[in-house]
């Protein structure tokens, strides 16, 4: 139980549905839908959509979503990848001669934009499982764009760090700079093109978003600046239903949407970590110097091979074969870190939202999606309101033969990861931790402190944090680590250094299949909350 002398948020309890969500307008939009009838789905995609106006630095309906659902808080567990595919006419010879010499696309130019998945991913999830006809869950959003919203504290701190990108390009500067000036904290904005569009789609359903008046818009700005898509790509974007990938631990088992995804990151560090045992204390040295270790390598595999599944050179069952694990676990010192990291052992064979909803069913979302680094590309189509993702800056453009090199109609590796936990056939979270390349890390780390601590979800998400880069190999520390532990650290040879703003954010709830309750945690790195009825 925390301190309630201190600084902090308590758990929410509920009982007849919760959300948690990294914006409060979102929250509050998904809960009234759960009380005037609607399903966990229905509150997700409203959530999801009032985010890609009030959060937009994080998300926009020109970015990619990933899902997993639950029904009735029983298995199996569904996957949704929501995520675009690179331009049909794009080839990797023509997108590397563009940027001869780098090994990434450049962030502002249209090469660096994948087709929007998210329209479509929503879509097709509400399509399968929603109850509510589609305009009405996109309405909240809609009214959002047209009336205003008021900017919170966290979205205008992010969105400053972006001023210059946005700059850079007259239609992002006239929608997100009003007056060529950042907003203040509780200034509204209004975003009429948007909400046309929405507007568009819920009288259109995809048609709305991937034909018609809308993707000439879109197409118009990205040919303008030397892009190759084209309204073929855009029809031909559709979602895909997959089969979750999972692993076991202390009880439970993690599932995670398959690579381009990089869930597999998780699963593996939570395998060397079961290996090694559990540490002695929540905030240790040995837990966190252990995290990192694992985090390393299993970094060290996804910047290797990862890929588009179709793409990478073995399968999930190879990377996390019991062997390989004994020995990736094997690898790691008690006194010391892996400086430099190992090469991968192979097998034989960015910003973002994430929310989580369950209703009074016990049906589960757990949804995340994102336009990569923060508003993607800083591009804007200004007749559609619409900010494009950067997501294809995840390819490689100098190795042919990486499994991720930039190929036309390929997905890239993905750094958004929703998670759920179950126990037998039961659901026992729905959850996710933002933050791009963070992300595996971070759930991995809310979920030892629950379940090898016994911390709620609440707690697990207040807990400090240190990001081990798979692009540095150094490690970035919160303030909030002690000065013991930030010393212990370093004496163990990991090279510390501040974080340009908090790791990541998360939100989580947990399904207490034995009273019947749920409990409902928030990240306080976020402007949002967790609620519930």
């Amino acid at each position: 139980m925390r301190s309630f002398e201190l600084p902090g948020r308590s758990t929410v309890m509920a009982e007849k549905g919760a959300v948690a969500t990294s914006h409060p307008l979102a929250t509050s939009a998904a809960l009234q839908v759960l009380a005037e009838g609607g399903n966990a789905v229905d509150a997700a995609v409203t959530a999801c959509l009032v985010q890609c106006v009030v959060e937009p630095q994080s998300v926009g309906l020109g970015g990619d979503m990933f899902a997993l659902y639950a029904e009735g808080g029983k298995m199996p567990v569904y996957g949704l990848n929501g995520s675009g595919r690179a331009p049909a006419a794009a080839t990797l010879e023509q997108v590397s001669a563009a940027f001869s010499g780098t090994s990434k696309v450049d962030r502002q130019h249209p090469h660096a934009v994948t087709v929007p998945g998210a329209v479509d991913g929503l879509i097709t999830l509400h399509e399968r499982f929603g109850s509510w006809d589609l305009a009405r869950v996109i309405e909240p959003g809609r009214v959002y764009a047209e009336v205003g919203f008021p900017v919170h504290a966290r979205v205008r701190s992010d969105w400053g760090l972006e001023r210059d990108l946005l700059a850079n390009d007259p239609d992002a500067a006239a929608l997100l700079l009003p007056g060529g000036a950042l907003p203040r904290v509780g200034q509204r904005m209004v975003f009429p093109a948007l909400a046309r569009t929405l507007g568009e789609i819920a009288a259109k359903g995809r048609a709305g978003f991937y034909d018609g008046w809308v993707v000439d818009d879109m197409l118009a700005k990205l040919r303008a600046g030397g892009g190759l898509h084209s309204a073929e790509d855009f029809a031909a974007t559709r979602s895909t239903w997959v089969d979750p990938i999972s692993t076991a631990y202390r009880g439970h088992r993690l599932w995670e949407i398959p690579p381009n995804g990089q869930g597999l990151v998780a699963l593996e560090m939570l395998q060397i970590l079961d290996r090694l045992g559990t540490p002695g204390s929540v905030d240790g040295l040995d837990r966190y110097h252990q995290q990192i270790e694992a985090a390393h390598l299993a970094y060290a595999d996804r910047e290797a091979f990862f890929a588009d599944l179709p793409s990478m050179p073995c399968r999930v069952e190879d990377v996390l074969n019991p062997a390989r694990m004994d020995r990736q676990a094997a690898r790691i010192r008690d006194d010391r870190s892996l400086s430099p990291v190992p090469t991968p052992d192979y097998p034989a064979s960015g910003d973002t939202v994430y929310l989580a909803v369950v209703d009074g069913d016990r049906n589960a979302v757990s949804l995340i999606a994102s336009v990569f680094d923060s508003f993607g590309s800083g591009l804007v189509a200004p007749g559609s309101g619409i900010w494009f993702q950067n997501r294809a800056r995840s390819f490689r453009i100098d190795d042919p033969g990486h499994p991720n090199a930039y190929g036309p109609g390929k997905r890239p590796m993905h750094t958004i990861i929703p998670a759920m936990l179950t126990k037998g056939d039961d659901v026992q979270m729905a959850f996710g931790v933002m933050g791009a390349d963070y992300q595996p890390q971070g759930q991995v780390h809310v979920l030892t402190a629950m379940l090898d601590f016994g911390l709620d979800i609440q707690a697990a998400l207040d807990q400090p944090r240190v990001h081990a880069s798979p692009k540095t190999g150094g490690v970035q520390a919160e303030a909030g680590l002690s000065p013991l532990l930030r010393q212990g650290l370093l004496d163990r040879g990991h090279r510390l250094a501040i974080p340009e703003k908090p790791i990541g954010g998360g939100q989580g709830i947990w399904l207490h299949q034995d009273s019947g309750f749920l409990s409902a945690g928030s990240d306080p790195r976020k402007d949002g909350q967790a609620a519930g009825l």
